[in-house]
Formats: C-alpha cells, sequence, structure tokens
C-alpha cells in the first residue's frame, strides 16, 4: 500500500513537471513544420515562470470565485493526473476513482472556468463560455463512449484493470478499439482547444474559444491556468497511451520495470506530440457550427466500437 501511494504520488509530480516541456514539444515541432524559427522547448516554463513575478491585475467587480478558480482548475488537472496510470500501473486509489469520475473530473474544471470567464462580465469571457459548453456539452458523451467499449473488454471501469488487460495479458486484437481510438482523438483535439476545433495561438473574437476565457486574468492566475492547460494535454496524451498503447507501463508489483516504464513514457509523447504538431500543420480550423458535426461523429464512431465488441469480440 505504501509503495503504490508513493508511485501514485510520483506519477503526479511527474506529469506536472513534464506537461509544460510536452506543450513546448508540440509548439517547437509545429514551428518546423511550417518553416518558422522554432521556440526554445523550455519556453512554457519560462512563461510560467515570468508569470509567476508578476503582480496581479484584478478587475474591481471580480468575486471570489474569479480568484479561486485558477487553483480550483489546477488542482482538477494534477488530481486528474493521478488517476491515469502513465508509469505504473499501482495506483491504491483507483477503486474510488475509475473512469466515470476522471470525466467528472475534467468537467468541474471546465465549469468554474466557464463561471469565472461569465463573472467579469466581458463580452468576451460570456461568447467563449458558451461555445465551451456547446463543445464540452457534445464532447463528453463521445469520451464516455470511448470509456464503456475499453471497460466492456476489461469488465471494469478502473483504468488501471484495463491497462491489465490489455497490456500484461494474453496478447488479443480489439478492432472495436479501433473505433474508439478515431473518436478519442476527435475528442481529445476538441477537449484540449486544438485545430480543428480550436486555435490555441489565435486572439481572433470570431473563431477563439479557451483564448476568451482567459483574457481577464493575469500574473499567477494565468501561469496557472496555462500550466493546467498544458497538464490537461498530458493527461489526455497518457490516457490515449493507457487505453490504445499501454505497452511499457510497469504492472503492479515490479518497480524493476519503472526505469523503462518512464523511456517508453518520454519516447510515446514524444511521438505524440510530433504527431499532433503534423495533424495540426495540414489541417485548418472548422467553423463553430461544424463542432457540432465533428463531435457527433466521434460519437457515432465511439458507439461503432462497443457495437463492434458485441458483435465480434464477445
Amino acid at each position: 500500500m505504501t509503495t503504490g501511494l508513493l508511485l501514485q504520488i510520483f506519477q503526479t509530480v511527474l506529469a506536472i513537471i513534464l506537461a509544460p516541456l510536452l506543450m513546448g514539444w508540440v509548439n517547437q515541432c509545429r514551428a518546423w513544420l511550417q518553416g518558422r524559427t522554432a521556440p526554445p522547448i523550455s519556453q512554457p516554463y519560462r512563461v510560467i515562470r515570468k508569470l509567476f513575478h508578476k503582480d496581479a491585475v484584478l478587475a474591481h467587480d471580480a468575486s471570489r470565485l474569479f480568484r479561486f478558480a485558477p487553483y480550483i482548475i489546477f488542482a482538477c488537472m494534477a488530481l486528474a493526473a493521478g488517476i491515469v496510470p502513465t508509469v505504473a500501473n499501482d495506483l491504491p486509489f483507483s477503486p474510488a476513482a475509475d473512469v466515470i469520475a476522471l470525466v467528472g473530473i475534467f468537467a468541474l474544471a471546465r465549469v468554474f472556468l466557464a463561471l469565472a470567464a461569465m463573472d467579469i462580465g466581458t463580452s468576451f469571457g460570456t461568447l467563449g463560455a458558451r461555445r465551451e459548453m456547446l463543445v464540452s456539452f457534445l464532447a463528453e458523451p463521445a469520451l464516455l463512449m470511448v470509456f464503456f467499449t475499453a471497460s466492456l473488454i476489461s469488465q471494469s471501469t478502473e483504468l488501471p484493470r484495463i491497462v491489465e488487460t490489455l497490456a500484461h495479458k494474453q496478447f488479443a486484437i480489439y478492432p472495436s478499439m479501433a473505433f474508439a481510438a478515431v473518436a478519442f482523438w476527435m475528442v481529445s483535439v476538441a477537449e484540449n482547444a486544438r485545430i480543428p476545433i480550436d486555435n490555441p495561438t489565435t486572439h481572433l473574437e470570431l473563431t477563439m474559444i479557451h483564448e476568451a476565457m482567459i483574457l481577464e486574468y493575469s500574473a499567477r492566475h494565468l501561469a496557472l491556468i496555462e500550466w493546467a492547460v498544458a497538464l490537461k494535454l498530458f493527461v489526455y496524451s497518457a490516457l490515449g497511451i493507457a487505453l490504445f498503447l499501454p505497452w511499457g507501463i510497469a504492472p503492479a508489483g515490479d518497480l524493476s520495470a519503472l526505469p523503462l516504464a518512464i523511456l517508453a513514457l518520454l519516447v510515446k509523447m514524444l511521438a505524440g506530440g510530433a504527431g499532433l504538431a503534423f495533424l495540426e500543420t495540414i489541417a485548418a480550423k472548422v467553423r463553430l457550427f461544424r463542432a457540432p458535426e465533428f463531435l457527433g461523429t466521434a460519437f457515432l464512431l465511439a458507439v461503432l466500437g462497443m457495437l463492434t465488441h458485441f458483435i465480434l469480440e464477445v
């Protein structure tokens, strides 16, 4: 129990530390692919450090919700990082926090961000909050269907049990997971405000979603939100690895496999970040009114994965 608790804390701290590095790697790869001079991979760390050393500027009518929302959002993402098995499968608190609870944690962070965006009363904040709720309303059911497909295979909604079934038992090919993987990628880019749903580098009021909600934040509050955004991308990447590429994650009780698991995690994250940058380079942002079609397709693919499981794998 003590070893498992230490591993769970270690994975959480590792995710918090490596999250800005993943964001820097994605930005660097995208700049290379677009023929621009790439910023250093440590640029997100420098931005966060600079913001922490600045003085916060708050609106006169900002409530306590606006002040405390960044801390709650960052805490939710850190809690989510502790639920997902990144390098080890020994997570003693997994029975109390399964994939359904994980979706709830993401939703809790999103609700506080949307409420904080509307708290000041600016038009941009309200616009971004409404668009964010539209995307989440369509993305969460598709994400749940992806999780249900994996849980039907493992007969459990606990992520360590799913990883154990898919990686540490007899090898099997699950066609349903192919549909679930495509659906998960579509949900992931929408939930992380990436192209084609949102552009994380734009500040145009007609297109931005996430950026519209954080325009009023500065200094340490903005630093926590930016760190939480990077941590959310890391958690979704680790979640995709745990569901679809779980090989390399150390099984429960095997500490000797931990160094190899950390190396495998870094390699997978580098490959995934480069792949995300490539897809964002060749794709274009869709109109906001096309977002329901995009996420509706993700939901249908996830449901198709469940049906494939019942038809071919049971």
